[in-house]
């Protein structure tokens, strides 16, 4: 159904670009009042597709839009770059801040360097010695998730991939700095645990969080990956779910969006909701952050 609305939206917004002055904010009602109807209609595996959606902000693109005098770090010190697992060091509204995050590309050619935004071994190993560095000197962390999993490819396990992600999440139990992790996009298996252990976890309502994908779910479940929206439903792998779960602590609104100037909002809710996380976390004693922390998802593994 959200592929219909998509298309009818984009029929009304080309519309709208030929459109004389006179007509547009009638045009523009029927576009605001499609993308609410659509908002309506949204079924778990509707949400994963806006999650993957093209035109859905990049991590980049976040970092981009909140931080300030950005200096970005690269390498791992034992084997080389991971261009998908990006980060460094900056300022958010002021406070220096470390932050990390997984990008995907906007095309092929990016989507190449990035490796679809999947990180390898070198990339959870540039993140720890980021967040080493954060904890050394008492700055907070970002970390921005959208990936669909850790590279699952001959090389990344060579490496030690299982290894890498392991370590990046014990490590983040021992920091004594806050720590916020936001899904902006998708959120799968442990590649994207490895950056969310963290002292606030925040999902955009569209965003998703799961051990797998529906469809390697449903391929696992019953040998079919076409029954992937049938999966979705039983997941529990919305941020409404989530959040009733105490899986992850806040959910950001979000609107359904289809271009690129619609997500724009989205930049400015997330740097809100980031804004009163941090103060409220700047107010807690460095162990008692740490133990919060251990204590948090303790819980969750209940």
């Amino acid at each position: 159904m959200i592929d219909k609305r998509e298309q009818e939206y984009l029929v009304l917004a080309n519309k709208y670009k030929a459109a004389p002055n006179g007509e547009r904010a009638k045009i523009k009602r029927e576009m605001e009042d499609l993308r609410k109807l659509a908002k309506s209609e949204l079924e778990p595996f509707d949400r994963v597709y806006l999650a993957r959606h093209k035109e859905r902000p990049k991590a980049d693109e976040f970092i981009d839009y909140l931080i300030r005098e950005k200096v970005y770090l690269a390498g791992d010190r034992l084997f080389g770059e991971d261009y998908c697992l990006i980060g460094g060091i900056g300022k958010f509204n002021g406070r220096p801040v470390t932050f990390l995050g997984t990008k995907k590309g906007k095309n092929i050619e990016e989507n190449l360097k990035t490796n679809f935004g999947m990180p390898n071994p070198e990339g959870y190993r540039k993140a720890q010695r980021l967040m080493n560095q954060a904890n050394k000197f008492g700055r907070p962390i970002l970390t921005f998730i959208d990936t669909s999993g850790a590279y699952p490819g001959l090389g990344a396990e060579e490496r030690g991939q299982g290894e890498a992600i392991a370590q990046s999440i014990m490590n983040s139990f021992g920091l004594k700095v806050p720590i916020i992790s936001v899904v902006t996009g998708e959120g799968g298996s442990g590649g994207a645990l490895a950056l969310g252990v963290g002292n606030k976890v925040i999902l955009f309502e569209n965003s998703v969080y799961s051990i797998l994908s529906p469809e390697g779910f449903s391929s696992i479940i019953w040998k079919d990956a076409s029954r992937a929206r049938e999966a979705s439903k039983i997941m529990k792998l919305t941020a409404k779910d989530l959040l009733d779960l105490k899986v992850v602590d806040r959910v950001v609104e979000e609107d359904v969006s289809f271009l690129k100037e619609d997500f724009a909002i989205n930049m400015t809710r997330l740097g809100e909701a980031l804004e009163e996380e941090l103060k409220s976390l700047e107010k807690i004693s460095k162990n008692k952050l740490q133990s919060d922390r251990v204590e948090k998802f303790r819980r969750i593994g209940r």
